[in-house]
């Protein structure tokens, strides 16, 4: 590549780093009301793959690249703060280095999900270059007709050996929130006990958690967001966990059980039941 090409495409890379930093600077003007999910709604996890949902389902989860289904309310999953294994590429196309890494430059990957390496949101440029991906995927969510957003990963922080802190996320959070509500989706904080009302006041609106009986944080949600939870209990953990958060919790906010690796109806590891 010659030298006058090169300034080129560092030029509109620094281009495209700047329009970032300036939404992430500039609050996003709410266009339209913002709509919850109906609290204790029954709900569906299908981040392993589309189907049918089950009878009486009126809150469902799926992947930005899966399409809504009509007449439910439909979260739109992005992974934004670690990367898909198949996705990579993704990250490592923008003008400045995202993903994070040791002291001896390999890959911090989530220890219980290989190939997921953890994204950077330790500086502001950083954050501003991750937004240049994660604002296209909400905005695709939106045209799709979805009409909430599940940031999966929020809690990084807590998996970084110190790289990366709470203030890092909820700053990069704060910014993808404001960018939804500028476009009519709600926002949910996904996981994150430790978080407290720091979560609504970045922006989030209501929550999506896992396992909160087993760990007993499910109060941390619920004082926080009222009714407005939405709780996944696992087959790989002891059944009276969700028993107990039915008998807890299942009257007033959405309380299910599934199978770890939420797969597809038909698969020989399905599991999906309500209180």
């Amino acid at each position: 590549m010659s030298t006058r090409s090169s300034l080129k495409v560092l030029t509109l890379h620094r281009c495209c780093l700047l329009a970032g930093i300036l939404m992430l600077a500039s609050p996003a003007t709410l266009a339209a009301t913002i709509i919850l999910p109906p609290a204790g709604g029954q709900y569906d996890s299908q981040l392993g793959g589309a189907y049918p949902p089950p009878d009486g389902v009126t809150v469902l989860s799926r992947d930005r690249t899966e399409p809504p289904v009509p007449d439910l309310y439909n979260i739109c999953y992005i992974n934004a703060f670690q990367t898909q294994p198949h996705e990579q590429y993704l990250w490592t196309a923008l003008p400045t280095s995202v993903l994070l890494t040791r002291p001896d430059g390999s890959f911090v990957e989530d220890p219980n999900w290989p190939g997921e390496i953890i994204l950077d949101t330790s500086t502001f440029e950083k954050r501003a270059a991750l937004f240049l991906v994660t604002a296209r995927w909400i905005a695709q969510c939106a045209r799709d007709g979805f009409q909430a957003i599940e940031a999966d990963n929020l809690d990084t922080y807590s998996r970084s050996n110190g790289a990366l802190t709470v203030a890092d996320n909820l700053a990069y959070a704060s910014a993808l929130a404001a960018h939804a509500h500028s476009l009519g989706l709600a926002f949910a904080q996904k996981n994150g006990a430790d978080l407290g009302p720091q979560g609504k006041s970045a922006g989030f609106d209501f929550a999506i958690v896992e396992s909160c009986q087993m760990y007993a944080e499910c109060d941390a949600y619920t004082d926080v967001y009222g009714r407005n939870v939405i709780e996944i209990e696992y087959t790989d953990t002891d059944p009276r966990f969700f028993e107990t958060a039915c008998a807890a919790r299942g009257e007033k906010i959405s309380v299910i059980r599934r199978d770890r690796n939420l797969t597809m109806s038909g698969d020989p590891s399905y599991f999906y039941r309500t209180c």
